[in-house]
């Protein structure tokens, strides 16, 4: 099977015609050429040509995107009224769950505005006041400006500072900070200034968004200005944003040479005075801070978080002594948190590692606290290896088969079916005990996605989706689907396979999947359908892959396992290290396997070649996997975090009665994630594509005829298709009260490759 034809057979079975809709009606007829010529026009803005093309255009599934562009040329054009009759026939009819609404009633509020009437004014507030999801900050913008236009300046005034304050990265931020300036002039003496809640607001969210800088700046001069207690709230900031600013030597001297007297702020003080001193390697600084926070805040969630992060550097050093107590503390006083589940967790593992008498009340406490935690399928599994250590046969297959069904594709599920298979556990009969235990637990209902057959509102959205793609709007169909997946009546993975399967790539068409089911490791297998899994972990490269790890010895499915993990298929990958493509090779390792496998490795772009890279990401892999006497898991740990680490780990002096308590023992968490989701994405493609799977798919009917992805985009009008199934975003308004900036990307070659269909475009 070639490349491009085992993506076909992963990607379009013949159940997608749920739709009942011939993927090739997407030819466009006029009226839908029409709405893509009108919007193209309105993104050139050529407002003219876009109101003339979008007058009288009938596309009914899709009359909000006539009705928004249409109204939005008009007024752009110089013809406010114009806008306005618009939006008004709109009104009166406006298309239910539409991605459009709250945008409609912005660009509604804004022809009414610049009517420049107070009747048009107080109309415009009307309809932002009564209308829902209304865009920020551009509606609290639009409603000051109303406002003012209406004659009432404080509510103007309050609009401006709600968009200035709780939107400080923004266009119209910066707008809001000129219109209350200019309210300063007018009002003069009667001017009333802000409160230190809203300029704490706008430093607040300076650091969410991680602007260190500029919220160190907005901190110290709050700092200085602001009375007692508003204050302690900006010198506590100050400290903050000067370490995650990169400056933790300094942070840590500003921190130490205050306290404060608001609770909440002194704990978040020594919170970031602690974390600081961690930072400096001064673990003596750092424990004095959190013995403080220990005395004097004993709830405060910042004495939680210098625990878990105290605690976490002395596991990496492996230092219990020190790491105990912490994480002791950290769940016996916070037990109600759901970050309690990690040290909880530990202290728990250390006790099944030594062997101690507490090892099952603890693993058993740790599924009644946390049963939705991940952690809880790890302590399922060593409860079944515990219980089959002591001959309970019948205990140990309760624990397995309930991990097997609560946590279907979590690793330690994985091993827990391997687990069942052994011969006395086949034999033996699940503990009626230990099952009426399990039966308390909440385990939480994984969502169903068995459903083949959309429903009216998911058919309705995908044919709103085609309509636009049709129109070579690929953007504005993407955005249409995923609002249609936020829905409560729509099927958002009947969603994600029509946005999926238009993508030009594997890589494309994944990330597609992840991002409408970030959830789908806890659904079920038989709960969706055969294509949902196939385009989750797909397989292209097949060949390339196939004959690299038959050349070496090696499973395809744990190498396809392994590329999924590390870029997901994308041959163009680059880490900040300069590991390179599938398999992220270094280029002087990939040149020195190059050499020792006669493959010429001239420059680093060699390594974005798929079929180069598998077949020296293989070599090394079986390099690797030498060294490590044969044992995956602590290859594949030092495919991640490098060899030296794992000796080190090993050096410990840990003795581990099989792989599993390995990897449960990695002490960084990235690495001990990764580990498992290569093992159990290796699972997952002998399941979809080893024999097995191969027998499903053909009761299934998975047809290696079937258009791929990109044969879908070239059946398309030109002007839709694009590199990564992209085209036109909804435009960012340049009406008479907002600048626009327009962005494009994707070049000639990009376009020509997403249409060839060629999986390394």
């Amino acid at each position: 099977m070639t490349m491009n034809v085992c993506w076909v057979a992963i990607t379009r079975a013949r159940w997608f015609s749920f739709l009942a809709i011939p993927a090739l009606a997407l030819a466009a007829d006029a009226q839908t050429a029409r709405l893509g010529r009108g919007v193209n026009a309105y993104d050139l803005r050529d407002f003219p040509t876009a109101t003339q093309t979008l007058r009288g255009l009938q596309v009914p599934k899709v009359a909000d995107y006539t009705a928004y562009y249409l109204g939005w040329s008009e007024l752009l054009a110089g013809s406010p009224e114009a806008a306005v009759r618009v939006f008004d026939t709109y009104s009166s009819r406006p298309v239910e769950e539409s991605p459009l609404a709250g945008k409609i009633s912005v660009a509604h509020a804004r022809a009414l505005i610049n009517l420049k009437q107070p009747t048009a004014a107080t109309r415009a507030i009307e309809i932002l006041r009564s209308a829902p999801s209304l865009p920020q900050p551009e509606a609290l913008f639009v409603l000051g400006t109303a406002y003012e236009l209406a004659g009432d300046r404080l509510n103007a005034l309050f609009c401006y500072r709600k968009a200035y304050y709780g939107y400080p990265v923004n266009d119209f931020s910066i707008q809001s900070q000129a219109a209350i300036e200019k309210l300063r002039l007018q009002m003069g003496a009667n001017f009333p200034e802000a409160s230190a809640s809203d300029k704490l607001e706008r430093a607040r969210h300076l650091l969410e968004v991680r602007d260190y800088r500029t919220a160190l700046a907005e901190y110290t001069a709050l700092a200085s200005s602001l009375p007692d207690p508003a204050r302690d709230e900006a010198r506590a900031g100050v400290g903050a944003a000067q370490y995650l600013s990169g400056d933790a030597a300094g942070a840590f001297r500003y921190l130490k040479s205050f306290q404060l007297s608001v609770d909440e702020e002194d704990a978040r003080r020594l919170y970031y005075l602690s974390e600081a001193a961690k930072k400096l390697s001064d673990d003596t600084e750092m424990l004095a801070a959190i013995r403080t926070l220990n005395q004097k805040y004993e709830r405060s969630p910042w004495r939680l978080k210098a625990l878990l992060s105290a605690a976490n550097r002395f596991i990496v050093a492996n230092d219990a002594s020190q790491y105990t107590p912490l994480l002791r503390a950290a769940f016996q006083e916070f037990g109600d948190d759901p970050a309690t589940a990690a040290p909880h967790w530990k202290l728990t593992w250390d006790a099944y590692l030594n062997g101690r008498n507490e090892r099952i009340p603890l693993m058993r406490e740790q599924i009644l606290r946390y049963p939705r935690d991940s952690r809880s399928s790890t302590a399922l599994y060593f409860l079944g290896r515990a219980a089959s250590a002591a001959g309970k046969y019948g205990e140990a297959r309760a624990w397995y088969e309930r991990n097997s069904v609560a946590f279907p594709h979590f690793y330690y599920a994985v091993l827990s079916r391997e687990r069942l298979m052994e011969s006395k556990l086949l034999t033996a009969k699940p503990d009626k005990a230990t099952n009426e235990w399990l039966d308390q637990i909440d385990w939480g209902a994984p969502r169903d996605f068995s459903a083949v057959v959309a429903n009216a509102p998911t058919r309705l959205r995908v044919e709103r989706a085609r309509t636009l793609m049709a129109a070579g709007l690929a953007e504005l169909a993407d955005a249409e689907l995923r609002f249609g997946a936020r829905t409560e009546k729509e099927q958002p993975h009947l969603l994600a396979i029509e946005l999926a399967r238009s993508m030009p790539t594997p890589f494309n068409a994944l990330r597609i999947m992840k991002s409408f089911s970030s959830d789908y490791l806890s659904i079920p297998f038989e709960s969706a359908p055969l294509s949902f899994w196939q385009m989750l972990f797909p397989l292209p490269y097949k060949d390339d892959i196939d004959r690299a790890a038959a050349g070496m010895g090696l499973d395809p499915f744990s190498v396809a396992g392994l590329i999924r993990q590390e870029t997901e298929f994308n041959p163009s990958a680059s880490s900040g290290k300069q590991a390179l493509g599938l398999m992220q090779l270094l280029f002087p390792t990939g040149r020195e396997v190059g050499r020792r496998q006669g493959i010429p490795v001239p420059t680093a772009r060699t390594l974005f070649d798929p079929a180069i890279n598998i077949r020296l990401g293989t070599a090394y892999l079986k390099q690797q996997l030498d060294q490590w006497r044969g044992d995956w898991t602590q290859t594949l740990a030092a495919y991640n975090a490098g060899p030296g680490r794992v000796r080190q780990w090993l050096a410990w002096g840990q003795t581990y009665n099989e792989p599993a308590e390995f990897v449960e023992s990695i002490p960084f968490n990235e690495t001990r994630d990764y580990v498992q989701a290569v093992l159990r994405n290796a699972d997952m493609y002998r399941r979809l594509y080893g024999p097995n799977g191969q027998a499903r798919a053909k009761a299934q009917d998975v047809s290696d005829n079937y258009d791929t992805p990109a044969v879908y985009l070239t059946s398309l009008p030109k002007a839709a298709r694009t590199p990564g199934g992209g085209l036109k975003a909804a435009p960012r308004k340049a009406a008479p009260l907002a600048k626009t900036t327009r962005k494009r990307s994707g070049t000639p070659q990009a376009k020509k490759k997403a249409a060839a269909g060629r999986p390394g475009a």
